[in-house]
């Protein structure tokens, strides 16, 4: 299968502009590195979003370094070119525009297989994560470095910043038995850190498959502080995904993504996806009302109407409420979504909905949608959870490689 040509091209690019800083991706300090590839055969797990900040591709940074034969690429979801919806399967096939081999990571398999590694001396991933945790982006990367360190091979990740800052962390730790490939560790749902840093506590922590270690290196970012939202760092912002069409859904997606467990549409088919949600038997006004008597902090709701053109209650009117950011660093996108769904529950408890299966897994725990649907206190919920939390943030600590 030929892949279709494309989109490299394409893509729609936000232009940054008026930020002070700089920011450098790995990618763009990938020359201080070249001693690491010289003479080698690379793979590279990537997709569109690994444009350096020249606006040259990962491929063609590679190929002018001289002495280096890129032998094959991966792609996560959503495809190499990154249009395909969510969890629709990606084929394998070839890359039009620089005629490589490319093998799907979101398809038959998830892992690289043996015979895929065959070719290659160096496995190399570059992807703009969203700082969540069932983002699935970080671990096609965690399973990628377990094919490596089976097969002998060098895994190198070339970091990108955190777009949604790498100081708030905000959630309870998955627990194992609902781990899957919206959540594989214990993690909280916003861990505040970058794919560098992921990939060394992956590997350091001994979560990678029978403990195995990968030859990992991280070519880190300059000029990048915790403190950053994407906007502050002079980079092009690329949506990572179909529905992440801007960094104002990176900020509510870490509790809005919560909505797909249940029958309530996440706004997906519309213009704002995760920023609007609704179902044709909420009434707006009076969701909105509810929501803004909860005093949620960074957020306010206004009522909304939208009729998605694809997924749940395609070709239906919606009713329901659009959230409006006022505040980014007082937002608490999860613990927000957990009140969101709490409060549609309580006011439409006959036609609500739960996606059980999905829900529990995204949250990485049954206890809430138990404690909703009971309607316990969810303030106690959060408070047990903030052990769990605290622990995380100690071992966190050893892995963070950029100042705040």
């Amino acid at each position: 299968m030929r892949l279709a040509k494309s989109s490299i091209i394409l893509i729609s690019i936000i232009l940054v502009s008026g930020c002070e800083a700089s920011v450098k991706t790995g990618l763009d300090n990938i020359s201080s590195y070249k001693h690491l590839f010289q003479g080698k055969r690379v793979g590279i797990i990537t997709n569109h979003t690994a444009y350096n900040s020249s606006g040259q591709y990962i491929v063609d940074v590679f190929r002018n370094m001289g002495n280096v034969t890129i032998t094959a690429l991966f792609s996560p979801e959503h495809g190499i070119y990154g249009i395909e919806e969510a969890g629709r399967e990606i084929k394998s096939g070839t890359e039009a525009t620089y005629q490589l081999p490319v093998y799907s990571l979101y398809g038959k398999a998830r892992k690289p297989a043996r015979e895929m590694l065959g070719n290659i001396d160096i496995l190399v991933f570059d992807i703009q994560d969203v700082g969540a945790r069932f983002y699935t982006y970080i671990y096609t990367m965690s399973l990628a470095m377990e094919a490596a360190a089976e097969c002998g091979k060098r895994f190198v990740v070339l970091d990108r910043p955190n777009p949604i800052n790498g100081i708030q962390v905000e959630g309870n730790i998955l627990e194992r038995q609902y781990a899957s490939f919206v959540g594989l560790y214990p993690i909280p749902v916003r861990h505040g850190m970058t794919a560098g840093e992921l990939a060394r506590m992956f590997n350091e922590q001994g979560w990678l498959k029978n403990g195995v270690k990968a030859d990992l290196v991280v070519i880190t970012m300059k000029n990048w502080r915790r403190s950053m939202w994407y906007n502050q760092t002079g980079l092009s912002f690329i949506k990572p995904s179909p529905n992440m069409a801007s960094l104002e859904t990176a900020a509510v997606y870490p509790g809005l993504c919560l909505l797909e467990g249940t029958n309530v549409s996440e706004g997906r088919g519309t213009l704002l996806p995760f920023r609007q949600f609704g179902a044709p038997w909420i009434d707006s006004e009076s969701l909105a009302a509810k929501l803004n008597r909860l005093h949620l902090p960074g957020v306010r709701f206004e009522p909304t109407a939208f009729t998605p053109v694809r997924s749940k209650y395609k070709g239906q009117q919606c009713k329901g409420v659009k959230i409006i950011i006022t505040n980014r660093d007082s937002l608490e996108p999860y613990w927000s979504g957990v009140l969101i769904i709490n409060e549609i529950y309580r006011m439409y408890p006959d036609a609500f909905q739960w996606r059980a299966q999905h829900f529990d897994r995204l949250c990485g725990t049954s206890v809430i949608r138990e404690a909703i649907t009971t309607q316990s206190s969810l303030e106690k919920l959060r408070e047990k959870w903030q052990v769990g939390l605290k622990n995380f943030l100690r071992i966190r600590d050893k892995y963070l490689m950029y100042p705040n």
